[in-house]
Formats: C-alpha cells, structure tokens, sequence
C-alpha cells in the first residue's frame, strides 16, 4: 500500500459522518463537550459562520456571535472529537465566501 492510500484510509477512520452541509451566513449551534478535571459537562456556542476552509480532515470554520456587545470569534475543527453535534438554526442568503466584513457591524440584523 502506497503512502497516499494509507493516509486516505487514516483520515477516513477519523472523519465524522453526520455533519451537515454548512455554508457561509449560516447561523449554528455547536454542542462541545467540555471535560475539567475528572468532571464532563456540554457547553452550547451559537454564532454565525464567517468563513470556512475546506481541507479533507481538517476543515475548519470561523464562528462569530456578539456578547453583550462584544464580539467573540471562534475557530473550530469540523472533526474534531470534542464536538458533539452541530445544529442550523437559519441560513441567511450572502453572496461571498468570506463574511469578515461583518466584523464592522455590531449585530448580523445590521446586514440584513
């Protein structure tokens, strides 16, 4: 076995398979599983996703929600064992792949 077809079978052992299809402009919650000490709990992140990268196992994509009027970005690996599941809450229609110019308003209502 060649070195690309065991690297395509390692990253096919650790691929999730029940992701949905996200998009730019989509609005999501993210389910983590948060463990401190000997203790686990799940811990909720809804935001809008701002950017996605697409490299095989490593996809990644940008999420950002306002706080009390301050916005938090985060980074999150598609297939990451710490993430549960991933909901869509709404889909808002954009025309771009990557949304950092939201970063100029406070709310996502604000594009609308």
């Amino acid at each position: 076995m060649n070195i690309q077809q065991q690297i395509l079978n390692f990253e096919n052992k650790f691929c999730k398979k029940e992701i949905p299809f996200l998009k730019t402009g989509d609005v999501i919650k993210i389910f983590l599983e948060i463990s401190e000490g000997n203790k686990k709990r799940i811990q909720q992140y809804t935001g809008t996703i701002i950017a996605k990268k697409n490299t095989s196992i490593n996809t990644t994509i940008n999420v950002r929600k306002v706080i009390n009027q301050i916005a938090v970005e985060k980074i999150f690996l598609i297939h990451s064992p710490i993430i549960l599941r991933i909901e869509i809450l709404e889909s808002i229609p954009v025309k771009r792949s990557k949304l950092y110019f939201l970063r100029n308003f406070k709310k996502m209502k604000d594009y609308k």
